[in-house]
């Protein structure tokens, strides 16, 4: 566990840099990034490198003993490059540049920023690769922010046709999959294909789809590209790139592979002000953020990659909310301990020192721009002083586990059949549901191995593959689907076999009809005694399995085959949580009602406990212990924004 910050050197005076590094020492903090929008200051003319002033930087910081991440500057080409190279802006779906003024002006398929890139970074490698300051690398900033996943250039459209030629070999083959017969879209060669923009209504969902895979792969080599460079030139340091917390145009198990750790930049109130949450719960945790948001992105990026971190953690309002408000005194704690709780390598503060010119001169940082510092950094330290205390974390393998599928996002995105949150809200659902019942969850992939695990759920994940098929079947949890599971083929089209696709057979359902229904007509599901209040989607099905709910007009809508669970229905996350709750019984794992506000979280043998609300909570409730001396951190008495820890025998949670 370790404690860094963000900073930017070129942003001040270097006579600042020597007591900027004294004071990061002195508040706990171990290591610092560096350089990722640099590039104008590193190049400041085409070929005429200045490396003196980094030089400076890295071994200033690195005297103060903090270790350095050096970020590659591919964020942001420089002007001179963009004036040389204009081909580099990425263009719009109507064919109008997207351009230089602020960040992410590139088009991950143009060639020529590509050659660029190598270059920028072939130098800085070759330059900083053996320094012993420089401890790790980050890849580039948040790569697909402000829509930059996508890029209609010339070069895209030419790089485009070429995956899908790789992809279907023969244009029949294309014609065949997408379905181009419909609305005389057929095509005579790959040569023919445009992407899916500015067409009049929607376009095909399948070429949505196969340019939702191509924008992903096209990510995911350009980051292929830098790490090939820097794993040459600096062997043995580990490699990152800062994800987007809730952002599903990437394919992050699939970049990931290439990386050492998934690092992620964390503001849970930035982005509860701009969720679709209602409004009474944005009030509830206006100052503390979703109590499942961040969690949820830790265990997403937990499955990605070997290790993973937090490289950007919200410190005080940010610049970009609808509303920035600014964090309770105690949740930059109750944040970080949380990422630690989860396995995080270390967490990483954004900014060191607020900027008071250009784009972001009102995002909070800890130190204020006259160098005053904020309240926060005593919150850092009590950390610092606290990570004494604990010892003993571990990620043990939870016993329920969380199906998540890229493509299936995308199909969500696609056609979502009827208004929704966003193609996340199913599985966000279903991890605060598991949440909501004190248990620790993993997320897994279509490649996940899911022996071992003793629930697994498939919140309505449309594209189901040969290999999740295996391993739903054979794994032996009990296993819960919800609506639209298996609802389409890898190519976007409806399965010959209708819903739920492959699972049909192990489910014995067959799906045979899907109703959007508004918010204001109720899907009652009578499961026994209990009326219990569905949403949304109801699926018409017919199925040879034990019915356990009907709707109110008498079909099944809750069903069971062996060890496997079918929902024909939305639950929403009242109804999943009584959902899950129930398979947990059957599973026999311990459920506690830990109510809106609190979470917990075991790690190995520390049982930590999260209060993301506005009132005190009785740990005592939920099985803690009374006596003081029982904890690590805090007491019984949980306080508002406020955690504790105390020892537990090792689990899974």
């Amino acid at each position: 566990m370790k404690l860094g910050v963000c900073y930017y050197p070129e942003h001040w005076p270097r006579s600042d840099w020597p007591e900027d590094a004294r004071l990061m020492r002195a508040a706990g903090l171990t290591h610092v990034r560096i350089g990722e929008f640099a590039w104008s200051r590193l190049e400041p003319r085409p070929g005429a490198y200045d490396w003196a002033w980094l030089d400076t930087a890295i071994e200033v910081l690195s005297a103060a003993g903090l270790e350095v991440t050096l970020g590659t500057p591919t964020a942001t080409p420089p002007k001179w490059l963009i004036d040389a190279y204009p081909d580099i802006l990425p263009l719009d779906a109507h064919g109008n540049p997207r351009k230089f003024g602020s960040r992410r002006h590139y088009c991950f398929s143009s060639k020529t920023y590509r050659a660029e890139t190598a270059r920028i970074v072939e130098a800085l490698a070759r330059r900083y690769g053996a320094h012993p300051g420089v401890t790790m690398w980050q890849t580039d900033n948040e790569y697909g922010h402000h829509g930059s996943d996508e890029s209609f250039s010339a070069d895209a459209v030419a790089a485009f046709r070429v995956w899908l030629e790789n992809r279907y070999t023969d244009i029949h083959a294309l014609n065949e999959a997408w379905g181009t017969v419909f609305w005389s879209q057929e095509y005579n060669a790959f040569g023919e294909i445009d992407p899916p923009a500015a067409t009049v209504t929607e376009a095909n969902p399948s070429h949505r789809l196969d340019w939702r895979r191509f924008c992903s792969d096209q990510m995911c080599s350009y980051n292929q590209l830098q790490v090939d460079i820097i794993r040459r030139h600096s062997p043995g340091r580990p490699v990152t790139h800062n994800f987007i917390g809730d952002f599903y145009r990437l394919d992050h198990r699939d970049i990931s592979r290439s990386l050492d750790i998934a690092t992620w930049d964390s503001y849970p109130i930035g982005l509860l002000s701009e969720s679709q949450a209602p409004r009474d719960l944005k009030a509830r945790w206006l100052r503390a953020g979703d109590p499942d948001f961040a969690a949820f992105n830790h265990d997403v990026f937990r499955a990605c990659a070997p290790r993973w971190a937090v490289m950007e953690q919200q410190p005080g309002p940010v610049n970009w909310a609808t509303y920035n408000a600014a964090p309770a005194p105690g949740m930059v704690r109750v944040w970080t301990w949380e990422a630690f709780a989860h396995g995080a390598d270390f967490v990483s503060y954004f900014r060191w020192r607020q900027a008071p010119f250009a784009q972001e001169q009102m995002h909070a940082g800890l130190l204020a721009p006259d160098r005053a510092p904020q309240p926060v950094l005593e919150e850092i330290r009590q950390v610092g002083r606290e990570m004494e205390r604990v010892a003993g974390m571990a990620q043990d393998r939870a016993e329920i586990a969380i199906l998540i599928d890229y493509p299936s996002l995308w199909q969500h995105e696609i056609q979502p059949q009827g208004n929704r949150r966003g193609p996340l809200e199913p599985s966000r659902a279903a991890y605060a549901a598991c949440r909501r019942l004190g248990r620790n969850v993993d997320i897994v992939f279509s490649d996940t191995k899911l022996d071992g695990y003793k629930v697994v759920i498939v919140p309505s994940v449309p594209v189901i593959t040969q290999e999740m098929e295996a391993h739903l079947t054979s794994s032996g949890a009990l296993v819960l689907a919800t609506a639209l599971t298996g609802s389409r083929t890898p190519e976007g089209r409806i399965p010959e076999t209708l819903a739920p696709g492959r699972l049909r057979r192990a489910f014995d359902v067959r799906v045979e009809q899907l109703e959007t229904l508004p918010d204001f007509v109720p899907v009652d599901v009578q499961v026994g005694e209990e009326v219990l209040r569905a949403e949304r989607w109801r699926e018409t099905i017919t199925t040879g399995s034990e019915v356990l709910g009907r709707f109110a007009d008498g079909k099944p809508a809750w069903v069971r085959n062996g060890r496997l669970y079918y929902a024909a229905f939305w639950p929403g996350e009242s109804l999943m949580t009584e959902l899950v709750g129930r398979l947990c019984d059957a599973a026999g794992l311990a459920r506690r009602d830990v109510g809106p506000d609190l979470r917990l979280r075991r790690a190995g043998g520390i049982q930590f406990a999260f209060n993301y609300g506005p009132g005190r909570q009785d740990l005592c409730r939920i099985g803690a212990p009374r006596s003081a001396d029982a904890y690590l951190i805090g007491s019984a008495d949980l306080a508002p924004f406020d955690i504790a820890a105390w020892p537990c025998k090792a689990g899974t949670g």
